[in-house]
């Protein structure tokens, strides 16, 4: 199955459908069942997907020989960025990133 994935996403890439190569590449999908997970970073790449969704089905299905294949979309929208607004989250912050941060302060008596 990965196979026929991977050929399907280079097929795509030589006719320059560069995007929907990347969203194909983007991790290998995993097969449970007949049910084909495939994990995308957000909403607007799920919604492109959908559009080539049909024809990847069909060529699945038919190198496959196995027409009860299904492609479930999965978004992992994880947020890993927290902003800092105040001047106290901004210097929490920072001192998570370099904690010799807070030496400095220590030694030249600074405010925060």
């Amino acid at each position: 199955m990965l196979l026929q994935w991977n050929k399907y996403a280079q097929r795509l890439g030589d006719k320059g459908y560069k995007i929907l190569e990347a969203l194909l590449l983007i991790n290998d999908p995993k097969l449970k069942g007949t049910t084909i997970f495939h994990e995308l970073p957000n909403e607007g790449s799920k919604i492109e997907f959908e559009s080539e969704k049909h024809h990847l089905l069909g060529h699945l299905r038919g190198k496959l020989h196995n027409y009860d294949i299904q492609i479930e979309v999965v978004v992992n929208e994880t947020v890993e960025n927290k902003f800092a607004f105040t001047p106290q989250d901004k210097y929490n912050r920072l001192n998570e990133i370099n904690p010799s941060l807070d030496v400095l302060r220590k030694t030249f008596d600074l405010d925060i």
